[in-house]
This record gives C-alpha cells, structure tokens and sequence, in this order.
C-alpha cells in the first residue's frame, strides 16, 4: 500500500473554533472550512493532516457521531520552552512537564472540546528502567 499523506480527526461542537485554538497555539494552517468540517495542516508537514468534524453528523461514522475530542501528539526540540510559552498563553494543561523513563519529556494540554495535546521531547532513557522491562539500551 502506498499512502499519500496521513490524517487524523477530532470530533467538535464548533469546528472552526477548535481549529482557530489548533492554528493560535500549534502553528497549524486552515486548509478548508465549511462549518461542519475544517482540515488543518501544518506548514511543516504539508502530507500530514488534522480534522475537525461537527458532533452528530451523518458523515462521522455513527459510533462516533457523539463523542467530543480527540488527541494529537507532536514531537518538539525543546518541551520546556513550547510548555512556558503555552502557560503564559493560557492554555488548560492536562500533565504538567514530566521526564519518563523510557526517554520522553512531556506535557498534555487541552483544547476545545476535549482535544488533548501531547507535546514530547525525546531524551535519554533510563538504564534501569529499561533493564527492568527487558529492553537494551539503544
């Protein structure tokens, strides 16, 4: 299989809305807006795409017409200053920064309507945890 590009979607009782906060904080781009549906993309990454659709619309598939959010995970360079700039922005944070032992510094925030974003930074792992869960060191 060859796959052009990647996407994901949220559901949302204003979609436009939940792609204005997406564009404000994450950088992201509005593609195409037509109110029940907006596309975002981020200028970085032309082939991979973030969707918002209307809550209860028949174009959703019906088990998931009624649930709200979604999540979104995005790999930075530096996790402490993106978590410092959001802060000072306002943004609801879900997770505080954390370093995790399996080589990830994260924090979650939250969006409109249940949108959850991960913001990771890789670092190194712990050895001990890792031989712990029987993994080699990389």
């Amino acid at each position: 299989m060859r796959i052009n590009a990647i996407g994901a979607f949220a559901i949302a009782t204003n979609p436009t809305a939940s792609a204005a906060w997406l564009v404000n904080h994450f950088g992201f781009r509005v593609g195409v807006d037509i109110g029940w549906y907006v596309n975002t993309q981020h200028p970085d990454h032309p082939n991979l795409h973030f969707d918002f659709c209307l809550q209860g619309h028949e174009s959703v598939p019906a088990v998931e017409r009624d649930h709200l959010g979604g999540g979104l995970g995005l790999l930075v360079d530096d996790v402490d200053a993106e978590a410092r700039r959001l802060e000072a922005a306002g943004v609801e944070f879900l997770l505080a920064p954390v370093t995790e032992p399996w080589g990830q510094r994260r924090f979650q925030v939250l969006g409109p309507d249940n949108l959850c974003v991960e913001v990771i930074q890789m670092v190194t792992p712990d050895p001990t945890w890792l031989a712990e869960h029987g993994l080699a060191p990389e």
